[in-house]
């Protein structure tokens, strides 16, 4: 879509030729239209790996909890706000031991 640079209005496809019909303005149509692409993201969500958890030890929270797995008594925890703004955060837990990861949505 392209606007006349004298009038301002938009232009009209006239047999190749975008015109004005306003004040009569004449461009040729460009060969191709150039359209963006954009760019591709992954659309997997992975919350955390071990890269991450080695590198943000000392960041997170130990609490004492009870696995599900391996009945530890002792994991970290961390939150991340994975809804609308309107709802409350999700925390995330994983035991010391075996790494086992849960969340809870209250």
């Amino acid at each position: 879509m392209e606007f006349c640079p004298k009038c301002e209005v938009r232009l009209k496809n006239d047999n190749g030729l975008l015109s004005c019909p306003k004040c009569k303005y004449v461009k040729e149509k460009p060969d191709k239209s150039i359209k963006e692409k954009p760019e591709e993201t992954n659309s997997e969500f992975l919350v955390m790996d071990e890269s991450d958890l080695n590198q943000a030890k000392g960041l997170e929270s130990t609490i004492k909890i009870d696995c599900e797995k391996c009945h530890n008594q002792e994991g970290v925890c961390w939150s991340l706000q994975t809804r609308s703004a309107d709802e409350p955060e999700t925390r995330f837990y994983r035991c010391t031991k075996c790494n086992y990861t849960w969340r809870d949505y209250t």
